[in-house]
């Protein structure tokens, strides 16, 4: 287990929690983007269980003080976890000086052309120095991309056609198939060879079809699979 990263208050500057909004209760999503929010967080989860890391959606990432917080519709932060004590203010949202770094990959998922996801918003994950933004355009409401990648070297973005993220050692692809019973496009981790991440769902339809096979073959060699 990695031990969590804390700033020593002792040496810097830490805001105090309580003087800072960590939620408003604000509902922001509709039925899509929550879905294709649950379908890159849950897959993580289910996929990556021998590694440290905390991915959330829609959770607040407090930069600086100076500012409110900005709220990716997903990030991932490696080698972090959630606080045990997670109900004081102070744990309940992503502050970069408690944890000690950026998120490595924060998301933003396109529903209008509000959002502001290449300018403003790109602007603050820079300062932010997240090394990966992702902006993911389904109905490609700015522009012809569907999805875009902006990876940070040095101080500034600068787009790539390069899907693997190497320092996170993960892919992103855009896959067509079902997901909670809704077939559509979505946006999918991957591994280095473009298989995807399977979600919780999809690893136990893969473990029941390999059971079936296994009993199937047994049937073929004269073997009652219920009796062994």
């Amino acid at each position: 287990m990695v031990e969590q990263i804390l700033i020593d208050t002792d040496d810097f500057y830490v805001p105090d929690a309580n003087l800072l909004v960590t939620e408003d209760d604000t509902p922001v999503d509709n039925f899509a983007s929550a879905k294709q929010q649950r379908l890159l967080v849950g897959s993580l989860f289910s996929s990556l269980q021998n590694q440290t890391f905390l991915a959330e959606a829609n959770v607040g990432v407090y930069y600086t003080d100076l500012q409110p917080p900005i709220v990716p519709d997903v990030f991932l932060s490696l080698d972090v976890q959630i606080p045990e004590k997670w109900w004081e203010k102070h744990n309940r949202c992503y502050m970069v000086w408690r944890f000690g770094k950026p998120p490595e990959v924060v998301m933003e998922i396109v529903s209008n052309k509000e959002g502001d996801e290449l300018g403003k918003k790109l602007e603050i994950y820079e300062q932010m120095r997240a090394s990966y933004y992702i902006v993911y355009d389904p109905n490609r409401q700015l522009g012809e991309q569907a999805l875009r990648i902006y990876e940070l070297r040095g101080r500034r973005y600068f787009e790539t056609s390069e899907t693997w993220l190497e320092q996170v050692g993960l892919g992103l692809t855009l896959w067509s198939g079902a997901f909670e019973g809704r077939q559509d496009n979505w946006l999918r981790w991957c591994y280095q060879d473009g298989t995807i991440l399977p979600t919780g769902d999809e690893r136990a339809e893969q473990a029941e079809q390999r059971a079936q096979l296994l009993a199937e073959r047994l049937r073929a060699m004269g073997i009652d699979p219920d009796t062994v």
